[in-house]
This record gives structure tokens, C-alpha cells and sequence, in this order.
């Protein structure tokens, strides 16, 4: 039988109140705390803060405080990865991102969903996995919903709201975003 952690991470129902996932949220809400409060700079002690809450980061991950997400572990970047200000990835499946992304102030990246039906919400969640590929550039507040791909050398325009996957080299704008026209051809 599964835990409610594998459960998560494999995009299934789970009980978000598990005491192994309790622990684990709040361990990076500690984590954060230190990061966001305590040095707020990027500094040697917040390079080793971002280190044991992003252990599946490549060289270079660059995030410029405040950053908020839920266990930190489901987050896996390559290589120059930059995060500006008040950044939130929501990480309850795996958020899978590319080398040289650069992420505007205030994106926000959700895996969380919600069961449609009211009675199984009371209870129960399940997340989908984000992929955002390499050398993608996402504007500032745009909001990339749980289940997303987007390809590589992409760029999502500031305030979008990513409802559909986005194929490589696209220039995607809007709410829902839309592929406005193709990059480098």
C-alpha cells in the first residue's frame, strides 16, 4: 500500500494532513523562514538554506528572497536558474525546470489541485507535474497551472495564466495564454 506521500508525488488522492507530510511542510517552512526573515540576502548561509530545501538543484540556483513553496524536494532545476521576488512553487507533485529559466517577480507555479466533487475536497488533494524546459524566460505574476509543459526556449508574457501545454520556441501571452508566434525561425 502506498503512503500518502507516494500518493502525492504520483499525482493520486491523498490526505493532505498525513503527519510524514506535515513534518516535511513544515521543516521547509522553517527552512523558508531562515531564508526569507533571518538572512534575506543571498548570502554563503542562504546558498546552504536553499541547498537542503532544493537538493535536486544544479549550479547557479539563484533565488532572490522572499520564496515560498510546500516541501522544496519536488523541485528539480538545471544549471542558472533565477527566481526574482515572491516567487511561489506550489510542489506537491514534481516541478521539473530546465537550465538558464529566469522567473519574473511574483510567479507562481501550482501543482495543487482540488477534486471537482465537494465531498471528496473535504478530504482529499492530488497534484500534477509542471516541466518547464531549458532557456525559458516566464514574465512577472504569471500563474502556470498544475499539469503544464512548457517546451524549451520559451517565453511567457508578464500576467499570463498557462492553462495549456506550450510547444518550444513559442512567445505565449494572455489569460488563458495563447501562443502568439513561434521564437528563432
Amino acid at each position: 500500500m502506498k503512503t500518502e506521500k507516494e500518493k502525492m508525488i504520483a499525482g493520486e488522492y491523498y490526505l493532505a494532513g498525513d503527519p510524514v507530510l506535515v513534518k516535511d511542510r513544515r521543516k521547509s517552512k522553517n527552512l523558508l523562514h531562515r531564508l526569507n526573515v533571518t538572512e534575506y540576502r543571498v548570502t554563503k548561509k542562504a546558498r546552504e538554506i536553499l541547498k537542503e530545501l532544493i537538493p535536486n538543484a544544479g549550479a547557479n540556483l539563484y533565488i532572490e528572497p522572499p520564496f515560498f513553496c510546500d516541501y522544496g524536494y519536488n523541485i528539480s532545476c538545471g544549471e542558472n536558474v533565477y527566481f526574482n521576488v515572491n516567487c511561489v512553487v506550489l510542489d506537491c507533485a514534481k516541478v521539473t525546470i530546465g537550465s538558464n529559466v529566469f522567473f519574473a517577480p511574483g510567479v507562481q507555479l501550482y501543482t495543487a489541485t482540488h477534486p471537482l466533487d465537494a465531498e471528496l475536497r473535504k478530504t482529499l488533494e492530488n497534484a500534477l507535474p509542471i516541466t518547464i524546459g531549458d532557456d525559458c524566460w516566464v514574465g512577472g505574476n504569471t500563474v502556470i497551472c498544475p499539469g503544464i509543459t512548457i517546451g524549451n526556449g520559451c517565453v511567457i508574457g508578464a500576467g499570463s495564466v498557462v492553462t495549456k501545454d506550450i510547444p518550444d520556441n513559442s512567445l505565449a501571452v494572455g489569460n488563458p495564454a495563447k501562443v502568439i508566434r513561434k521564437l528563432n525561425e
